[in-house]
């Protein structure tokens, strides 16, 4: 009989996801756990795995549909099987059918853990699958063209059809670190082996085509990410009145206190202690010794928070992110550094689940790396407030009345007027400033 594909619900708060992309095609076959869509939440991606072996049958939307969550997107059965009569259901019917299939948290964590374990798996389609296996390839040998690195079927196809062609070791190394398909290269070496004189030849045509493909016109379509990222940026900017305050922060003692547990860090975690690290210490510090600024606009109501959770933006290759560390004024530097190295690269690698960007209740984005001196960020909805941070310089400052070099840092504290008063944020970035240029009271 066959079986409805729901959208999952993956998270307290996911009421909607959209349908990226179909990984497989209607009168495919799939074994269970085998990726079937892509759907996007909020500000991620995650894969639909089948939850039988089947046909997939019917597809109820396209690719970009924003569908609610537990809402029937497509069947799975045996081959030839007709799906009218369940397609009769009422939608209340269809509802209970897929809460009674997902009964619970239960089942979503087996959701998001499948996601997680996306990363250490090749990612590939049935039907690529389905064609490796015919030929007796290695998957691991073929590089995917589909999202996130995914292997489809022509990719497999483009393998098959390479014809064999002898290499010298050295010209397939440089290939190699240069990323040059040695698909089509004409070798002017002994019997028309390639040798590196023809890679080198090759790399400098493609620096010309690179080049012609950079002026060429680019257009993308606004969805995915980019659109998730947009409505909430925008709905922030556009709901929550913004105020910001800016101050100027000597950090020449954080650099001497980094300087000083680099090593010791180093050896306990194998991790270097950054000053982002540093930052979030300080502001969990402030942040307990002002509680109005922990807060969120939760409807009608105010939520004074009793953890301290921070969240991080992370830019990745497609959009930003923003995973959370929780509890962070009731950690060490050297615990901070490991989870926020830890997150961090989760981030980049595109293996965040939807727990790990949800429950901040204060958001920092540090673009302190980057030539930026100072930026006014948008609040992370629903957090009431958001401290950017530019880059360290030294430069000439007055103290005590002679003219010192310094470490100087500007920041930023954004935060929601309707909740929070300039002067409460004002006392919050005086402590958060106080801390940062005496750091030792972090040790207290």
């Amino acid at each position: 009989m066959a079986t409805e594909v729901v959208m999952p619900k993956l998270g307290a708060t996911m009421e909607e996801g959209t349908i990226v992309s179909w990984l497989v095609q209607v009168g495919e076959t799939v074994e269970e756990g085998d990726p079937i869509a892509e759907i996007q939440t909020d500000k991620i991606v995650l894969e639909i795995e089948a939850e039988t072996t089947g046909v997939l049958l019917k597809t109820l939307y396209d690719a970009g549909t924003v569908v609610k969550v537990h809402e029937n997107i497509a069947y799975l059965g045996e081959e030839n099987e007709r799906v009218e009569d369940l397609e009769k259901q009422t939608p209340t019917a269809s509802l209970q059918s897929a809460e009674a299939q997902r009964p619970g948290l239960a089942e979503e964590s087996t959701i998001q853990s499948r996601q997680l374990e996306t990363g250490s798996k090749i990612r590939r389609t049935p039907a690529a699958r389905k064609l490796a296996e015919d030929n007796q390839l290695d998957l691991r040998m073929i590089t995917g063209s589909g999202p996130l690195g995914r292997i489809q079927k022509m990719d497999v196809e483009n393998y098959l059809a390479r014809p064999r062609q002898k290499i010298t070791p050295l010209a397939k190394k440089v290939a190699d670190d240069q990323g040059i398909d040695i698909h089509g290269v004409t070798g002017t070496g002994t019997r028309g082996k390639i040798v590196k004189d023809d890679i080198v030849s090759i790399s400098s045509i493609k620096t010309d085509e690179t080049q012609q493909i950079v002026q060429a016109e680019k257009r993308v379509p606004f969805k995915g990410m980019r659109k998730v990222i947009a409505d909430r940026i925008s709905s922030s900017a556009y709901t929550a009145p913004h105020v910001t305050l800016l101050s100027e922060i000597d950090m020449t003692k954080c650099v001497a206190l980094r300087k000083d547990l680099l090593p010791v860090i180093e050896k306990e975690e194998g991790l270097r202690v950054s000053f982002n690290d540093i930052l979030m210490k300080a502001t969990a510090f402030a942040l307990k010794q002002h509680p109005g600024l922990n807060i969120s606009l939760e409807g009608n109501e105010i939520v004074y928070h009793s953890n301290i959770h921070i969240g991080m933006a992370v830019a990745v290759s497609d959009g930003l992110v923003v995973p959370v560390l929780r509890d962070v004024d009731q950690k060490g530097l050297a615990v901070i550094t490991r989870e926020a190295k830890t997150i961090g690269k989760q981030a980049r690698d595109g293996k965040l689940s939807p727990d790990d960007m949800q429950g901040s209740t204060f958001t920092i984005s540090n673009l302190g790396m980057y030539a930026v001196d100072g930026f006014t960020p948008i609040i992370n909805a629903p957090n009431a407030a958001i401290l950017g941070v530019g880059r360290i310089q030294e430069k000439p400052v007055i103290v005590n009345g002679e003219v010192a070099v310094r470490s100087m840092m500007n920041v930023s504290l954004s935060f929601d007027h309707r909740i929070i008063d300039g002067a409460p944020a004002a006392a919050f970035l005086t402590d958060l400033k106080d801390t940062l240029e005496n750091p030792f009271k972090l040790m207290i």
